[in-house]
């Protein structure tokens, strides 16, 4: 309880301050921006988070990492939605925070095509032939009649 009425001193404070700051016009423009901003971030969601599940599927990023970057990038989205100043701040930080575990963070290299395959070492030097001795069988079935 003591959590949410901090949160809202904080977001007063934040909202006259910038109203003040930018005037009260201009706040409104912000807090309807970054409303409508929210609104397409979480709209397009999905495919955010199915962009993630397929760089674990090549992986190019762990799990617990896909699980941050799903995770705040709905509540960034959410927060962005709702009016205020200080909501909208740290809604965009967690959708820096997202774009960093997307991008930026140090991601592993993605494993040699030789490990996907499985081959021990020097076998991608082995060229596999087939040899088919003609003569050995007798019946040559090749004579030609003219």
């Amino acid at each position: 309880m003591l959590l949410i009425v901090g949160y809202f001193i904080i977001e007063l404070l934040a909202s006259i301050k910038f109203g003040i700051e930018i005037g009260f016009g201009w706040s409104v423009v912000w807090v309807v921006f970054t409303s409508l901003l929210g609104v397409i971030l979480l709209k397009m969601s999905p495919y955010a988070i199915s962009s993630t599940l397929n760089n674990i599927a090549l992986k190019k990023f762990n799990p617990f990492d896909a699980q941050n970057a799903a995770l705040s990038y709905i509540l960034g989205s959410i927060l962005l939605i709702i009016p205020g100043i200080f909501s909208d701040f740290l809604g965009i930080l967690l959708i820096f925070y997202t774009l960093y575990l997307n991008f930026f963070a140090k991601m592993p290299k993605s494993q040699n095509i030789d490990d996907e395959f499985n081959y021990k070492k020097g076998d991608n030097d082995v060229i596999d032939v087939e040899i088919i001795d003609s003569n050995s069988s007798g019946d040559n079935k090749c004579d030609s009649k003219l």
